[in-house]
């Protein structure tokens, strides 16, 4: 038998974690299916309570009957039994093509026989109606799937979308292919290895341009705007509008957005002499958002670390200052945040955040913080299926965004425009629309003499960078152990974001961010579900020992420990850590934020209405309800 502290849907949970990181990094399809395993989950405790309105079973168009009292009156063992019958089913559906299907079935199978339930019975329902009735969810599950808008049957490949520029070769030096600048562009990789460490064949192509159709949870048509190209719809729910471009009236932000991007690479040294305080103390606390694109260079320059917390408020005392090297420091945040290679993508790295603070000794397992105190197993499917809500509208939300706007990459817009050695600045004269800004220490233009001039001048007035100088100048130290890259001058051309040479850049668009759409909704979550904007006990942490924790670098060279008083913190964290990772402009970062708070509130309000039997005045949604004669498929 398992160990009865930790609870069955906990369990369900970390085998699929752990499917997921076997998986391809996929975080639109992850986010679905952690959100259906955690519903079914939840269906399946609320099978056996007279208040809770289940998610998807009980409605009289659905043939999954709501089970009687258990006969030996165990009503836990029956919901835990209910509970493992459905995600089960849903497992061995969803990842039976994963390249780790062969593990996961193996460590579903192991949790069946370490619960004492038989997943290969098919008893009816009069012998077991547990069982039976969490197989019958399972079935209903992936019924509804099948027909949510994610083309799971096509293995949610896109149906419409097509991308308007040729692919960039980044090994290359420029972007002399690039046909719209504001729109993505694809990249022709000698070898794609994803976020989870697959190697991929064949083109990199956008991962869920289209997951604006997909069925959402909370979202609501109130916030949803159907655009049209091409003849198809691109769903889009929380539309910011769009960012800026290139050409236009907000030309001057989109060069210096990007341009920030290459200038906070600079940061990425050990030895850049600047120390700060990564403790509570030091950072987070961070005030309002701007509202307008003209008011990011005020928000961004200096970083936007916040002005920290005086006292943590579960001790009483100050928090302790922590000093480290600011060029280690933004390394980690790029990969800790980056969740690869190897990870359960962003919606499942705060599936984890969430398991930490369940197993916190100062937790207490009151909804909202307020109300009777929950057993394990009922606290973990509700928080479970809150979080659950909110990472697949968030996914809803950003994909549906990135899939209208298609925005381009920093990697992309940088090197197009430095490429053709057009600057703007002092003595620059008037550029064309697209030229690099100069600025002294940070973007200068290449002059006789200068070392990487070319042995003919051929690079003479081209654009240099002080920047992170790229993989290809990590040095070896030892067989098998990466050096550093440093920072240094580079031409723009060759400008590259803080990522391996098999990766480079997400697969998809870069408006709006995914990482803080998924990060800021799930913190609001768990502030309203714990009642508490802060951690349990004032803080969390993730120790990092050096020189053993980055992928593609040596480093760091300090023993750190990441730590955050508030969930927000940690969701502002990673939201700047993609800028140090190349991977978003501020245009992609503060509208990502501001959606997944309002993403993060809709969640729990709806969620807290199903906990409280409130949730059958909603009006019935036809993009999350489906067509009301569905059928499941051997129910």
């Amino acid at each position: 038998m398992a160990d009865g502290s930790v609870s069955a849907a906990r369990r369900w949970i970390e085998v699929l974690l752990e499917a997921i990181r076997d998986d391809t990094a996929r975080p639109t399809v992850h986010a679905r299916n952690l959100f259906h395993l955690s519903a079914a989950m939840y269906d399946a405790w609320a099978g056996w309570s007279d208040e809770a309105d289940p998610w998807l079973f009980g409605d009289r168009r659905w043939p999954c009957a709501r089970p009687g009292p258990p006969a030996d009156g165990d009503v836990r063992r029956a919901r835990e039994e209910a509970i493992s019958h459905a995600a089960l089913g849903i497992l061995r559906h969803r990842f039976r093509r994963s390249p780790g299907a062969a593990r996961t079935l193996g460590n579903a199978n192991a949790l069946m026989a370490a619960l004492d339930h038989d997943g290969a019975s098919e008893e009816s329902p009069e012998t077991n109606p547990a069982a039976a009735f969490g197989r019958c969810l399972a079935r209903f599950y992936i019924a509804r799937g099948l027909e949510d808008g994610s083309n799971e049957k096509n293995d949610y490949a896109a149906r419409f979308y097509e991308p308007v520029n040729p692919a960039m070769a980044p090994s290359l030096p420029g972007n002399q292919v690039l046909a719209d600048p504001n729109r993505w562009q694809p990249l022709d990789l000698r070898r794609y290895i994803d976020q989870s460490g697959h190697a991929i064949d064949g083109a990199v192509e956008f991962i869920s341009p289209e997951w604006g159709r997909v069925a959402p949870f909370a979202l609501s048509e109130e916030h949803l705007t159907v655009h049209r190209r091409g003849g198809a719809e691109f769903p889009v729910y929380h539309d910011p509008g769009p960012p800026p471009m290139s050409d236009g009236p907000l030309s001057g932000q989109y060069r210096w957005g990007f341009a920030l991007v290459a200038r906070w690479s600079s940061h990425l040294s050990p030895d850049d002499g600047v120390p700060i305080d990564i403790s509570p103390s030091g950072m987070g606390n961070l005030g309002p958002l701007p509202a307008r694109f003209e008011d990011y260079p005020g928000f961004y320059d200096p970083v936007p670390w916040g002005p920290g917390h005086r006292v943590n408020p579960a001790t009483g005392n100050p928090y302790a200052p922590q000093w480290v090297p600011r060029g280690d420091y933004t390394r980690v945040l790029a990969e800790y945040w980056a969740d690869g290679p190897d990870s359960e993508t962003p919606p499942g790295h705060w599936f984890t955040i969430l398991n930490a603070v369940n197993d916190h000794e100062r937790l207490a397992r009151r909804l909202g913080g307020t109300g009777p105190a929950l057993g394990r197993l009922e606290w973990d499917v509700k928080a479970y299926f809150a979080l659950g809500g909110a990472m697949h509208d968030a996914a809803v939300a950003a994909w549906g965004i990135k899939g209208w706007y298609d925005y381009i990459r920093p990697i992309s817009a940088l090197r197009a425009m430095a490429g053709s050695g057009r600057a703007d600045g002092p003595g620059a004269g008037k550029p064309p629309s697209g030229g690099y800004p100069l600025a002294t220490g940070h973007a200068e233009r290449i002059g006789d003499g200068d070392p990487l001039a070319g042995g003919n001048g051929e690079h003479v007035g081209k654009v240099k960078l002080l920047a992170w100088r790229g993989p290809a100048n990590v040095d070896r130290q030892a067989p098998g152990t990466a050096g550093t890259a440093g920072v240094g001058w580079i031409r723009a051309e060759d400008w590259w974001p803080y990522q391996r040479p098999t990766f480079v850049t997400p697969p998809f668009a870069g408006y709006v961010s995914g990482h803080s759409t998924f990060s800021r909704a799930a913190a609001e979550v768990l502030t309203a579900l714990t009642g508490d904007p802060f951690f349990p006990g004032g803080m969390s942490d993730f120790p990092v020992p050096a020189g053993s924790f980055l992928v593609f670098e040596h480093g760091p060279s300090v023993d750190m420990v990441l730590q955050w008083a508030t969930y927000r913190d940690a969701a502002d964290q990673c939201s700047l850590s993609r800028i140090w990772g190349g991977i978003h402009p501020p245009a992609d970062d503060i509208p990502g934020r501001r959606i997944g708070e309002r993403v993060g509130r809709d969640a729990f309000r709806l969620a807290m209405s199903h906990f409280e039997g409130g949730s059958k005045i909603l009006r019935r949604d036809p993009r999350r309800d489906g067509p009301a004669s569905a059928a499941i498929p051997g129910a």
